[in-house]
């Protein structure tokens, strides 16, 4: 039996530690996991766990990020609760079999530091790795800050554990800025934490000999479509059961959380959408510009995947001017937020006037100052009522000024 482990009601964590207490509470069975910055606290932790014996979980020592979400899937298709952490490149080495966990349905848990992706090589945080991996078939939650990064990975475990869902889930939190900082989390007592989580419903167990499944089969042309457009199907579906978690836990726990987070957006006229940390440093901005009788907002999306598409299209559908913040690089395009808010904005009766910033990349750092130029181009563009720059621009980008797109900072 797993040893007690003595909580304060209030605990000062970093998200990484408190993501691997979240690990612990749900008594996950297997972690294989190979460290890479800026998760390793998490794989260090749960080691720690397991030598100490706070856990009866095995954590497994793996050579490589590929071979940890190799494991992953093994364990879970045995009928394990499992679940692994990594980052950047990490991610990047595990993603073929990212798509092999969510096409045999297996609800794994991933925890992901948010960094940057090489080259050139850098271990700061932004969200390259997370779009790498928006379109994997795995459901995808967003931290803000560590109390979310706790609640979101005990929450993770019931939301793709469920027999309606049976899908991987990745808890994201930015790294270092959510990772590294310590904060004030609120704690849940082991028993009530992990009577949330439940007990695993164990599904299709390739251990069952009563009941011999197949994995990984081969399908081609005559039953390919229909196997991922079943899979698409329950991802979609999946929203309405991540919403009673949600309010399950907030029942339980005192903690609201929405599919989308807004702040000061039902009467505003200019909104950022963003993504992560950078939602509640744009709400100080919003509360400034407020204070200056400016209606401003700001949206972010807690589940990325499946993409609340309805959601932001309700929530948007007075608003007259959209920015919407990427922290990845676009590589040649428009930013993911810019694409998802634009498709989501398109039918409505009115569409605001929507750009795109790129921001933050490799940790650079994102400042009310910022943020703030990015509501004086919405005035700007409102006053204006048609965009008056560039689509795209660089917030806080330094260096000549680039010949296609604008610049800002």
């Amino acid at each position: 039996m797993a040893k007690k482990y003595d909580l304060q009601e209030v605990e000062v964590l970093d998200g990484n530690v408190a993501m691997t207490h979240a690990l612990r509470q749900a008594q996950v069975d297997v972690l294989p996991a190979y460290p890479i910055t800026p998760s390793t606290k998490i794989v260090e932790l749960f080691s720690q766990f397991c030598a100490d014996g706070y856990v009866d979980g095995e954590f497994i020592r793996v050579e490589s990020e590929h071979a940890a979400m190799s494991a992953c899937v093994g364990a879970s298709a045995a009928g394990a609760r499992v679940a692994t952490a990594t980052a950047s490149q990490g991610l990047a080495f595990m993603i073929e079999v990212l798509y092999q966990a969510s096409g045999m349905r297996l609800p794994i848990v991933l925890c992901l530091s948010n960094r940057a992706l090489a080259a050139p090589l850098n271990v700061n945080g932004d969200h390259s790795d997370m779009y790498l991996a928006r379109d994997a078939g795995w459901i995808q939650l967003c931290s803000f800050e560590a109390q979310h990064s706790y609640d979101l990975a005990l929450m993770a475990f019931r939301i793709g554990e469920h027999v309606d869902v049976r899908l991987p889930v990745v808890v994201n939190q930015d790294g270092f800025i959510t990772s590294h900082t310590a904060e004030n989390v609120h704690m849940i007592p082991d028993e009530k934490a992990t009577a949330f989580v439940g007990e695993l419903e164990v599904v299709n167990s390739l251990l069952d000999n009563t009941k011999p499944i197949t994995y990984g089969v081969q399908t081609e042309e005559n039953w390919h479509f229909e196997h991922k457009a079943r899979q698409h199907n329950d991802l979609l579906e999946s929203k309405s059961h991540i919403k009673k978690v949600f309010e399950e836990f907030n029942e339980k726990f005192g903690r609201e959380y929405k599919i989308v987070e807004q702040h000061k957006v039902d009467d505003a006229d200019m909104v950022i959408v963003c993504i992560g940390s950078t939602f509640n440093t744009s709400s100080l901005v919003v509360d400034n510009f407020r204070e200056k009788g400016i209606k401003v907002g700001v949206i972010a999306p807690r589940v990325l995947r499946p993409f609340p598409y309805e959601e932001f299209a309700e929530a948007l559908k007075d608003t007259k001017v959209v920015a919407c913040l990427d922290r990845s690089s676009p590589n040649g395009a428009v930013g993911m937020l810019y694409n998802e808010i634009s498709g989501a904005l398109i039918n409505n009766e009115k569409t605001p006037i929507i750009s795109n910033y790129i921001y933050g990349l490799g940790g650079r750092d994102v400042t009310i100052e910022l943020l703030s130029s990015v509501f004086n181009d919405l005035t700007e563009n409102l006053k204006a009522g048609k965009l008056t720059h560039k689509v795209q621009q660089m917030l806080g980008l330094r260096g000549p000024k680039c010949e296609y797109f604008g610049e800002k900072g």
